[in-house]
């Protein structure tokens, strides 16, 4: 199955590009997800806060993902 990745900030200079067509098993779940791109991008796993929203809400670890869901990587965010 491929998704399509939204990547901002710091994941998109890690990734290299601000989208991504990413393949994974039909079984796949955020977790799941998020691991193979640690994986594949060892970089993000030093980000302290990375989230990942599908469908325009932050989504629990355990979430099927699908072909049509939109997925956005959101990096840690600082303020002040």
């Amino acid at each position: 199955m491929t998704l399509n990745l939204k990547l901002f900030g710091i994941t998109k200079d890690v990734i290299g590009t601000k989208e991504l067509e990413y393949n994974v098993s039909s079984a796949a779940s955020v977790s799941s997800l998020k691991q193979k791109l640690i994986e594949e991008f060892p970089e993000l796993d030093s980000l302290k806060s990375l989230a990942i929203a599908v469908n325009g809400e932050y989504a629990s670890q355990d979430l099927p993902l699908t072909e049509q869901d939109e997925i956005v990587l959101i990096p840690p965010v600082s303020g002040g």
